[in-house]
């Protein structure tokens, strides 16, 4: 059985204790064991990530390019075997593993180009004989916190742009998903990375994400709204900079001019492909009254088509809720939405496949409204509900009436309506005739509202969270 260690100071080292990462697709298999680091532990790799930070940061932005590009190389090679262990621990298809190991590569291979177009400015004083630069510095050593879902290419877009820019990093992955990121911190170490640049910490939030929001310089996160405004709390309280990404309540609006086909796509493989567990996926299906029964209706004969099944399985589209826990939530949501009386069109249930696992089929409430705790409240699962609306304006009233902000999309044939909710829609990220989910890997993310807090990530805005600007005065 593989044993997933840290990575403290170069060295890779068993932890405090041994947890056992499950096949959310078939519960018999155990794919490892994650060796859980204690808080000293924590402590010392934060200790090796300051230790070498002022060797790594005078280090040559070709060197830190060379890293980052074979870093990169290695997850291209080896994307389908990397792929087959995402999926095997987490649950999604092979195809999207194999797509989101593809995605990682690609976003180490955008920032060993970045690095080397580290811009600053040269500035005229408005006194004479003396010169302005702006440049940037690193910030010092980045704590990485990061979830499930997508267990390689949330940390590669983290990692990256930090390694990048000259910091030095300790990295806490989800404790769902350790194999894969057992997987990334090898191929970084033997990139090249100096021992104690770049440290790997498994373990729970409560002792390994408590431990490492005492020491370092700087906290990126993504995960749930408690455990976010949580972290930004503690991170201000010491006045480091902090990064949280927190979820989102994503409306879908359908106008009645909307092309049904296009409508059912997007609402079906924003809300339900995944199993769900996308922080854009489409949970509030916004639907104005011409074309509501049409869209529901479609929706419904797609949804019976889907099929669930063992991630690995050829053939499967959606793969199995990650573990029990996220299963049992999914099913408490399922009753409460019954209880507050939106009406089932679809009603998720437990499936039984060749192998014992966490399998469930969408959910599709109608009769909704959008005060009702499904419409409020991130599931985080294959369940949608539809809002039923009068017109455009009552449905980008509706959008916009929740505390998140993090996708939106709208499938209309309206160019007015599309560039009016493009403007009006607040939300960080909007989508006309797109799923809510889905994003390139060069281009800023990030939302508003509760969903995030802090600088965008993603694309050349990444520079923001990680370099601090400094203004130099020379007299010459």
């Amino acid at each position: 059985m593989k044993q997933f260690k840290n990575l403290i100071a170069g060295e890779w080292v068993t932890g405090a204790s041994e947890v056992e990462n499950i096949n959310p697709s078939d519960t018999n298999d155990i794919v490892g064991t994650a060796s859980h680091a204690s808080a000293a532990q924590v402590a010392e790799a934060i200790a090796a990530a300051r230790q070498a930070l002022p060797k790594w940061n005078a280090g040559t932005v070709q060197l830190r390019s060379d890293i980052l590009s074979t870093i990169s190389n290695e997850l291209f090679a080896r994307k389908e075997e990397l792929g087959e262990l995402l999926a095997r621990e987490e649950g999604k298809t092979r195809a999207e593993a194999i797509g989101e190991v593809g995605r990682a590569a690609n976003i180490f291979r955008f920032f060993a180009s970045e690095v080397v177009r580290i811009r600053g400015e040269k500035l005229a004083s408005v006194r004479p004989g003396i010169d302005v630069e702006i440049t940037r510095d690193p910030v010092g050593v980045i704590g990485i916190i990061t979830p499930w879902n997508f267990p390689i290419a949330i940390p590669a877009w983290k990692i990256a742009p930090a390694l990048a820019f000259g910091n030095s990093v300790v990295f806490k992955p989800s404790e769902l998903t350790p194999g894969s990121a057992w997987a990334l911190a090898d191929i970084i170490a033997r990139a090249g990375v100096p021992a104690g640049v770049f440290n790997l910490v498994h373990g729970s939030g409560p002792v390994v994400g408590d431990a490492l929001l005492n020491g370092v310089d700087a906290v990126t996160f993504t995960g749930s709204v408690k455990t976010g405004n949580q972290i930004v709390r503690r991170a201000t309280e010491r006045l480091i900079r902090v990064q949280a990404e927190m979820g989102g309540k994503n409306p879908l609006l359908v106008l009645d001019d909307a092309d049904l086909e296009t409508a059912v796509s997007c609402a079906v493989d924003g809300s339900f492909f995944q199993t769900g567990q996308r922080c854009t996926a489409s949970s509030r299906l916004i639907v104005t009254a011409g074309i509501h029964d049409r869209f529901v209706d479609a929706v419904a004969a797609r949804l019976d088509k889907i099929v669930i099944d063992h991630a690995l399985k050829a053939g499967t589209q959606v793969g199995p809720v990650v573990d029990k826990r996220q299963l049992e939530q999914n099913l408490r949501y399922i009753d409460i939405g019954i209880n507050e009386g939106a009406q089932v069109r679809v009603k998720g249930e437990l499936l039984k496949r060749e192998t014992p696992g966490h399998y469930l089929s969408p959910t599709l409430f109608t009769g909704s409204s959008n005060q009702m705790r499904i419409n409020r409240e991130e599931v985080f699962g294959p369940v949608a509900a539809v809002i039923r609306v009068k017109d455009y304006e009552e449905a980008l009233s509706v959008a916009n009436d929740t505390s998140f902000g993090l996708s939106a999309g709208i499938c209309t044939t309206s160019q007015k309506y599309a560039r009016h909710f493009q403007t009006h829609a607040e939300a960080g990220l909007t989508m006309l005739n797109l799923a809510t989910a889905g994003l390139d890997y060069h281009v800023p993310f990030g939302g508003r509202k509760g969903s995030s807090y802090g600088p965008r990530e993603q694309g050349t805005y990444a520079i923001d969270f990680y370099t601090i600007l400094k203004t130099s005065y020379l007299s010459v």
